[in-house]
């Protein structure tokens, strides 16, 4: 077969510079009044996006000896231009997700060759016209699906569009996508039941779409879905492209159906491409350098089955064993000789005639929205806003829970029933009182704020690979949400606990005593938010928490109080310890008495387990717990920057 009949040569003729003027990503379909009630969206212009990609090769160093690398992605070439849709088709672990990055500029590493987007490289410009959706849909699983798009459409639209423009502008991607019958329901996950997976495909394509992207890729679209569904899903797709976007996807085994949908089709085998060019022609193609079948079946499988290494009409021998790993590793080894020898060639010659003129004219239009697209389409307090707002309402269900709340208040009346009224002769159990409030809310913050950005890893990632927002607005209104539940609780637990056990009856001694478990509270917070943001991973984060505690607990002042000199630095190192000294320094001075004996009186700041720690320097105390305020939480916000 001729290079010609593989390779189109005419694609971009009429679409590849053609400027397209749409109000949304759902104009074409949209009632005819919708123009008069969103004029200001309407005159957004949709820029065609011609992506090409010339010998991108990929190597990562392998986990066993750094110095050996293993090759993903060997040579790919191919084009796509603005109302195509090219489907990149291979066996697990063939390359596809790793090639589909690449294209979208989010792969880091050992990535060479050239992907040029209208001839440029990758930019912020471009990056805002590029949707990406990912394989897994990494939704919040308590909003709705219109509260999801919202929240998205906020954050992604500018800020030049009123409110009322981007809930018409959710409500048309909704009806495009066909969730108007679940737009109120929950999104769902693990632990409670929510809408469907083809639904929540759906949605994360329609995150997407709230941009108008000139250029879209999925990862694996129609995966773990039913062959209804996926038909759907890949209609919808078909549509959109048809508005003049550029589409890639990856997929594993279409059905015939959905294969007949795809434009042009890339396979690879092993990172290594062994056809590109139309879907409609690569059997021919096949069956051209010999490798031909005599029965009618689902062309995908019929490239699979080549990608793999088995032959058409050797399936029964590969069933049976009979087919050896050196043979299918010789049609691999045909299959890209041909390639290179009938369709490498050519492309590349095709890629380097590209009409000039269609290259002039994206490129003008590139520039004329270059400078605004570079820039972040929404205030850094409007992301902030948004962020507070969604973070609020996706943990309102988690955050104030009864078993959270019962938690808490039945440990302060536990607590109070044990030091009930305790005497200020028993300046032990008094002081182990103070203790209990230093480790308690020293550890239990901690705790709760080791999930918060593991948990919200993917979600991070997702987002911020799409540039929706900065991360310091994220980092502030996520710890910020958090507060309300962070300080109610200590707050009830002070009133219970303070008042039963019968600490100094002083208004302003247990306003400052509150205060004191508060500033614990935020100081344990941030080193809580500090671990789970280096090591990203629940199960490392509260092993590391755990031994934290443990080393803060011993060398808080209380139990061990002769620490040896070598060793003796921990303790300056823990909260618990200060929060400790605050707490004695606020009920008690150096000249306070209790009665030690029947008729004998000591001081206070003599007893052994307040000596350890002292009753002076508080001020000194408290400007090193607000250095541990400060820097844990920049800990946690530099080990956010470096989440890839």
């Amino acid at each position: 077969m001729t290079s010609n009949s593989v390779v189109p040569t005419s694609e971009t003729a009429t679409t590849a510079t053609t400027t397209i003027t749409t109000s949304s990503p759902v104009e074409m379909v949209k009632p005819h009044h919708d123009h008069a009630r969103s004029p200001s969206f309407l005159h957004l212009v949709l820029y065609p996006i011609t992506l090409k990609f010339e010998d991108v090769v990929y190597k990562v160093k392998t986990k066993r000896n750094g110095a050996c690398e293993k090759t993903i992605l060997h040579g790919v070439t191919g084009k796509v231009c603005p109302g195509e849709i090219l489907a990149m088709l291979g066996p697990s672990g063939s390359g596809k997700t790793t090639l589909l990055t690449a294209l979208g500029g989010r792969l880091t590493g050992n990535l060479s060759g050239k992907i040029t987007y209208n001839n440029k490289p990758f930019t912020g410009s471009v990056k805002r016209k590029t949707g990406f959706v990912t394989q897994d849909d990494v939704l919040y699983p308590h909003l709705t699906v219109t509260e999801t798009l919202l929240f998205t459409a906020m954050l992604r639209l500018p800020e030049s569009l009123s409110q009322n423009d981007k809930v018409e502008h959710v409500e048309r991607v909704i009806a495009e996508l066909g969730l108007t019958r679940c737009k109120n329901s929950m999104i769902g996950g693990p632990l409670f039941r929510g809408i469907s997976g083809g639904e929540k495909k759906r949605v994360s394509i329609g995150q997407e779409m709230l941009i108008n992207p000139s250029l879209l890729l999925l990862d694996e679209p129609t995966s773990g879905l039913d062959s209804t569904t996926a038909q759907r899903i890949l209609t919808t797709i078909k549509r959109l492209a048809s508005g003049g976007r550029t589409v890639v996807t990856t997929i594993h085994q279409p059905s015939s159906r959905l294969y007949h949908m795809f434009d042009k089709v890339v396979l690879l085998s092993e990172g290594s491409p062994i056809y590109y060019g139309p879907a409609s022609t690569a059997l021919g193609y096949f069956s051209s350098v010999g490798y031909s079948t005599s029965i009618t079946v689902n062309p995908a499988d019929i490239l699979l089955d080549l990608a793999n290494g088995i032959e058409p009409d050797a399936m029964q021998e590969y069933e049976q064993g009979e087919n050896t790993e050196n043979e299918q590793k010789l049609v691999r080894q045909k299959l890209i000789t041909s390639y290179d020898t009938n369709i490498l060639t050519s492309l590349k010659a095709e890629l380097c005639s590209l009409d000039i003129t269609n290259n002039d004219h994206a490129k003008e239009a590139s520039t004329r929205n270059h400078v605004k697209s570079e820039q972040w389409c929404t205030s850094w307090w409007h992301q902030f806003k948004v962020l507070l707002l969604r973070g609020v309402r996706e943990r309102r269900f988690e955050s104030f829970n009864k078993l959270r709340i019962f938690q808490v208040i039945s440990v302060a009346i536990l607590g109070g029933l044990l030091w009930w009224h305790t005497p200020t002769s028993h300046i032990a159990d008094r002081i182990a009182m103070l203790f209990f409030f230093s480790v308690f809310w020293g550890f239990y913050p901690l705790y709760n704020a080791v999930f918060t950005f593991p948990q919200e890893r993917r979600m991070l990632i997702k987002e911020r690979s799409s540039g929706m927002y900065r991360l310091s607005s994220y980092f502030l209104a996520r710890t910020i949400g958090d507060l309300p539940l962070e300080l109610a609780l200590p707050t009830a637990f002070t009133i219970i606990f303070y008042w039963m056990g019968g600490l100094k009856p002083d208004p302003a001694t247990f306003i400052l005593s509150l205060l004191a478990v508060l500033y614990t509270v935020l100081v344990a917070q941030g080193l809580g938010l500090a671990i789970g943001a280096i090591l990203m991973d629940l199960k490392q984060a509260t092993t590391l928490a755990s031994v934290t505690t443990l080393v803060f607990l011993i060398a808080g002042g209380y139990y061990v109080q002769h620490i040896p000199p070598f060793i003796v630095w921990l303790k300056y190192l823990s909260y618990s310890y200060y929060c400790f000294k605050l707490l004695l320094g606020i009920q008690y001075n150096e000249d306070d008495l209790y009665e030690c004996s029947k008729g004998v009186y000591c001081h206070v700041a003599d007893f052994p387990a307040v000596k350890s720690v002292g009753l002076h320097n508080l001020p000194v105390d408290l400007l090193i717990m607000a250095t541990m305020l400060i820097g844990y939480r920049l800990v946690a916000y530099m080990a956010l920057q470096k989440v890839r």
